[in-house]
């Protein structure tokens, strides 16, 4: 059953985890660009953005255990 999490899980966690990939990654790469141009303010930009990307994808673990504890719960009714 759990297994095969990601064909069965909702599509809020599929968004959530990839939305939070990505913005990690964009604040990674404003740090690079802010590192190799010399820029201080790209760096200062990407701080808040890995910031939000990391909440959103604590978000999406938090869905995802609702999820599993939902279908937990509906196979201990069967």
């Amino acid at each position: 059953m759990l297994n095969e999490f990601w064909e069965t899980a909702p599509a809020a966690y599929k968004y959530t985890v990839f939305a939070g990939m990505a913005l990690t990654f964009i604040g990674i790469a404003l740090v690079v660009i802010g590192a190799i141009t010399g820029t201080a303010t790209n760096t200062i930009v990407a701080l808040p953005v890995i910031g939000v990307g990391l909440a959103t994808h604590m978000t999406s673990m938090a869905l995802r255990g609702r999820a599993i504890r939902k279908q937990l719960r509906e196979a201990a009714k069967k």
